[in-house]
Formats: structure tokens, C-alpha cells, sequence
């Protein structure tokens, strides 16, 4: 049986940051894969 597509997001794990591991907030147009504190510490 196919799963509600709404559902199926749902139920995703939450987006983590691969740098320090905290759980980030999505956004519909972001691709970007660490969070605003680890971003920032490339930029310096």
C-alpha cells in the first residue's frame, strides 16, 4: 500500500548538520547542509 505523500515527509528525520551534529531547520529553497554557526565558521 502507497504511503500519504504528507505523511511520508512527516515522518523524515529531522535535518542534522554533519559538522556538529545539531538539528537544523529546514527551508523549502535551501540545499545547504551545515548549519548558521558551522557556515559561518568557514567564512572567517
Amino acid at each position: 500500500m502507497l504511503m500519504n505523500p504528507v505523511e511520508f515527509f512527516r515522518s523524515l528525520p529531522k535535518k542534522e548538520c554533519p559538522e556538529c551534529g545539531q538539528h537544523m531547520d529546514e527551508q523549502a529553497e535551501s540545499y545547504l547542509m551545515e548549519c548558521d554557526h558551522c557556515l559561518s565558521k568557514k567564512e572567517e
